[in-house]
């Protein structure tokens, strides 16, 4: 398995002795080419994740979907970023223009913030702290702020309520994705999202495998909660079009509606990249102890397997989104409070458990 930290040393190299830059500039180019590296990765997922959908989308009701701009409509997409870049953006009249201007910036933020934890491959971690997993939920939190802000500055009732759907929905679906993670850290013993993707590695060491039934059942809570999290179908009550038009970002414009936009699709991403990395081994290939068949896994680069077993998720997802109608919110939050949420203190439980009796595979 290739480590691209030799990649990272090489070019740390290259600024610090060949070119003679002392700490100051060797910092500040690195951190500039790193931050254009996530910009540029950030729009690119969000542009094939935009396509996908409208095509999934399209093959669960049996139509073609976007066909007319460029080949089988892959330009589709680009016409639509073109079309809100010369959108007109405007303010609401009596509107909080601080809230209404901050609010998809914070938004933004957050799933930027969080995307830069993605383990793309074996030493190509952005940000890899010893407390990652705790830094992800953190994060992430903001975006909960950001909706709330764009719902209460843009003064528009429609928005309020959406905001106020989305902030508690998100809130509360925040203490399952919590627990499930906090499973994962019991069984591995490191809150590093590097190092929990290193537990994995090896003949059926994924997290679902290793922990048995806890893990697997913390998996599919993640992803029940991880869904909701990010606003998608059937959890999308926030933006219930037959009641709030588009929610809390009805009164949004050109590239402040972009970027809510954007927001939405990365979340799901950043939940599938997690849910990878957490549970189904990262950047690890598949192993399953037949010699000659893993040798063979082990060539395949490990950004084409966290891509491969990310976009899995993504597509799982998807399907969840138009095969389920919409629920209540009610219903939402019951299904959260009566169900996950004690599912996943007493996963917790059996996972300490497992753990203390050493009966996890080693």
């Amino acid at each position: 398995m290739f480590d691209f930290s030799i990649v990272t040393q090489w070019f740390d190299q290259l600024l610090r002795v060949t070119l003679g830059l002392g700490d100051f500039w060797t910092i500040l180019i690195e951190c500039v080419v790193v931050g254009l590296l996530i910009l540029v990765g950030y729009a690119l997922i969000a542009i094939v994740l935009i396509f996908m959908e409208r095509k999934v989308c399209a093959y669960f009701q049996c139509r073609l979907g976007p066909m007319r701009v460029g080949p089988w409509g892959v330009l589709q997409v680009f016409a639509d970023v073109l079309k809100m870049l010369i959108k007109e953006i405007f303010f609401v009249d009596k509107a909080d223009k601080f809230l209404y201007a901050l609010a998809p910036l914070l938004v933004l933020i957050a799933s930027v913030g969080t995307f830069s934890f993605l383990p793309w491959n074996k030493g190509a971690g952005v940000l890899d702290f010893n407390v990652g997993l705790f830094l992800i939920t953190a994060i992430s939190s903001i975006g909960v702020v950001g909706i709330f802000l764009a719902g209460w500055g843009s003064n528009n009732k429609y928005s309020v309520v959406s905001a106020m759907r989305a902030a508690v929905q998100m809130i509360s679906y925040e203490m399952s994705l919590c627990l499930c993670l906090i499973t994962a850290v019991i069984l591995t013993g490191t809150m590093q999202v590097s190092g929990i993707v290193e537990a994995q590695t090896g003949p059926w060491k994924w997290l679902i495998f290793q922990g048995h039934i806890p893990a697997l059942i913390a998996f599919i809570v993640f992803l029940i909660a991880g869904n909701a999290e990010a606003n998608r179908g059937p959890f999308d009550m926030a933006e219930a079009e037959s009641e709030l038009t588009a929610g809390h970002h009805t009164e949004y414009s050109g590239m402040g509606f972009g970027f809510f936009y954007l927001a939405e699709y990365l979340n799901l991403f950043v939940i599938s990249g997690i849910a990878t990395a957490v549970f189904l081994g990262g950047w690890a290939p598949v192993n399953i102890g037949i010699e000659s068949f893993d040798s063979i896994m082990n060539y395949i680069p490990g950004a084409v397997w966290f891509f491969a077993k990310t976009f899995g998720v993504v597509w799982l997802l998807m399907w969840v989104k138009w095969t389920f109608p919409r629920l209540r919110i009610d219903q939402i939050l019951k299904l959260e409070w009566k169900y996950l949420m004690p599912l996943s203190l007493i996963n917790v439980i059996l996972m300490t458990i497992i753990v203390a009796l050493g009966a996890y595979i080693k």
